[in-house]
């Protein structure tokens, strides 16, 4: 979100306001039938390290991008040292937790910039990039999957998703992977 968010501050309120209403017409997909390649095999490396158990593993995934993807909103040395650091067990097991959660949820591809071979950003969970007011049960459901109850509860109310979320340029760059 935030590597879309620094994308918009440049822009001018009318394209600002293009983007937000467009957010209301993303379409939510499931599984990996409707990804690029590249970004279906960005996701593999990642649920292989989940599946692994060893957040060690998730390295890999981390150094196949030129440019490292975004953890959070300070830059961070040792990926694998700051998921330790933040995750509940204090050995990344919960960090794989929620990768894993999040990459079998829905997603939604973002329209980002003007290049044709490369103008999208696959989001996971879609709620990071949707209205929250407009959920369905079904939805509401799912959202509570993710993340406590209690937070869901204040997202609906604020229609602000503030959990994790990742994203994969169209280019199988791994962008960001952050609260």
């Amino acid at each position: 979100m935030l590597a879309l968010a620094q994308g918009a501050k440049g822009k001018s309120d009318s394209t600002k306001k293009q983007q937000a209403q467009s957010a209301a017409d993303l379409q939510v997909n499931y599984g990996t039938a409707k990804l690029p390649a590249p970004v279906a095999e960005m996701r593999e490396a990642i649920l292989a390290a989940v599946r692994s158990g060893k957040i060690e593993e998730l390295r890999h995934a981390y150094e196949l991008n030129e440019l490292k993807p975004e953890l959070g909103p300070e830059a961070v040395g040792d990926p694998v040292a700051h998921w330790k650091k933040i995750s509940g067990d204090g050995e990344g097991l919960e960090v794989l937790a929620v990768l894993a959660e999040i990459l079998e949820a829905g997603y939604v591809a973002v329209p980002l910039g003007r290049d044709l071979e490369n103008n999208r950003v696959y989001v996971w969970p879609y709620f990071a990039e949707v209205p929250l007011q407009k959920l369905t049960p079904a939805q509401q459901v799912e959202l509570l999957r993710l993340v406590p109850p209690a937070a869901a509860k204040e997202m609906l109310q604020t229609g602000k998703y503030t959990y994790w979320r990742l994203a994969i340029g169209a280019d199988g760059t791994w962008h960001h992977f952050r609260k």
